[in-house]
């Protein structure tokens, strides 16, 4: 990305307040990058830690599983599930605050006594599994944002910065240069005004 800039004090002043804005940025970039990236690690084994926990669960699902031909799966599902949102290091994230479940009444008496233990057992199992995608879906959204972050940090570390420095090296150099040129010219025409006052004397 080249950095257009003019040959003048104007364009001077514009680069320098850039950099400016960019330096004093950058460090506050960089922390949230970190943060970001901090979140990211605990966030990953968040995930490996729910799904180690489905993986016990289904197991236990698995274990009953000759009985689950009796079960009656009407009597429970998820009726509703309350969200939130949290923001971690300027990103907005969802979060799982609580899942409701529809328990349809059934008789204790007429029913196998394990339904209480699957009912207990569904419950647990649907929580997790929706815990996990919750999890996953701020895995994403977090990586996603530390990513751009690190990009804009590459920009401004690698390119954004050391461009602005160049330009504005460039235009000083530039100045100065004009600077002499235009001393030394004065004082050729100094000399030369001396040498013609003296021809004519």
């Amino acid at each position: 990305m080249a950095i257009k800039f003019q040959y003048n004090k104007t364009s001077l002043q514009q680069l320098e307040k850039q950099l400016k804005v960019r330096v004093r940025t950058l460090p506050i970039i960089k922390n949230k990058e970190s943060a970001l990236r901090m979140e990211v690690k605990r966030c990953k084994t968040e995930v490996v830690g729910l799904e180690e926990k489905l993986e016990k669960q289904i197991q236990a699902y698995e274990a009953m599983f000759a009985l689950w031909n009796e079960f009656d799966a009407s009597l429970i599902k998820v009726s509703d599930v309350h969200l939130g949102i949290k923001k971690i290091a300027g990103v907005r994230v969802p979060l799982l605050e609580n899942v409701d479940f529809d328990i349809r009444p059934y008789s204790l008496f007429n029913s196998p006594k394990w339904y209480s233990d699957g009912i207990h057992l569904l419950k647990g199992l649907a929580q997790t599994a929706i815990e996990r995608e919750f999890m996953l879906a701020k895995l994403n959204l977090l990586e996603h944002a530390r990513k751009k972050t690190t990009q804009k940090v590459n920009l401004f570390e690698k390119v954004q910065i050391p461009g602005y420095q160049d330009a504005l090296r460039k235009i000083k150099r530039f100045m100065e240069d004009e600077e002499n040129l235009s001393k030394s010219s004065q004082k050729i025409l100094k000399s030369i005004q001396e040498k013609r006052k003296e021809a004519e004397a």
